[in-house]
Parts: C-alpha cells; sequence; structure tokens
C-alpha cells in the first residue's frame, strides 16, 4: 500500500474518531474529502507532496463555495448549509492564509530575486512565488498584485 499524505492521514484518524463518536455528518464529509485525496494520489501515481493535498483542498472547498452560491439562488437552504459545514470544515485543515502584508512583502521579494522589470517578466515572478505560496494564497489575488507592482 502507498504512503499516505500528512493531511489525507489526519483527515482520515478524525474520520474513524467520527465514526466511533457516531457523528455521521462530519464522518460523511469527512469520507469525501479523502475520497478526493485519494482520487489525486492515484491519478497521480507518485507519494503525495502536501502542496498536492493542499491544492486538492482548496479545488474542494472551492466547489463548496460555489455549490453555496447555486443552491442559494435555487432557495436550497438546507443544501447550501450542508455546503457551508463542508466548506468550514476543509479550512481547518488547510493552512492559514497569508495576509495582504505577507504577500505584499513576498512579491517583493520575488520582484528582486527574479530580477523582474516588466510585465513580461510575471512568468518568472509567479514561478518563484508558487512554491512559497502553495495553499496559503489566492493564485487570482496573487498575480493581482504582482502585475500591478509591475505596472501591467
Amino acid at each position: 500500500m502507498r504512503e499516505l499524505g500528512a493531511i489525507e492521514e489526519r483527515i482520515r484518524d478524525d474520520s474513524i474518531a467520527a465514526l466511533k463518536a457516531g457523528d455521521k455528518r462530519l464522518r460523511e464529509a469527512l469520507s469525501q474529502f479523502v475520497a478526493a485525496l485519494k482520487k489525486e494520489r492515484i491519478d497521480k501515481r507518485a507519494e503525495p507532496t502536501e502542496a498536492d493535498e493542499l491544492a486538492v483542498l482548496k479545488r474542494e472547498r472551492k466547489r463548496r463555495a460555489e455549490a453555496i452560491e447555486l443552491y442559494e439562488e435555487a432557495g436550497r437552504k438546507d443544501l447550501a448549509e450542508q455546503e457551508r459545514y463542508e466548506e468550514a470544515l476543509l479550512k481547518s485543515y488547510m493552512p492559514e492564509e497569508l495576509s495582504d502584508v505577507e504577500l505584499e512583502g513576498l512579491v517583493g521579494e520575488a520582484i528582486a530575486a527574479t530580477d523582474a522589470v516588466t510585465p513580461r517578466d510575471m512568468g518568472k515572478v509567479m514561478g518563484w512565488l508558487k512554491p512559497r505560496t502553495a495553499g496559503r494564497a489566492d493564485g487570482k489575488k496573487l498575480s493581482g498584485m504582482v502585475r500591478d507592482r509591475l505596472g501591467g
């Protein structure tokens, strides 16, 4: 059997605890997360890195946010509430997001490290930033900050 990533292992342990405690809602939500992580592991056919696991959780969280909007538009408050519960649960397994001040500092550091001057250098800057902000910053927000700093 392949080795589990740290986040997947933690979620599995919490799922077992929820099962023992009789918390069906929590167990079912955690089972969905484990399934998504397992699918990613199988698709990649490699040991998962923490960045891989965080990417899966972030994708799942985004799906929940989109579902909340759709359910609320359709007047399905019960389903929207379940999605909110799962979104909050996913957030608890993710590292705290970087603040705007921290992101600005990293963007400045990245621009200096890559000698970026024009918007054409954005790819180099984002390449430097991605591994340092994995799972802790929104990509759109980050690229917007870089674009602003490079005058794009």
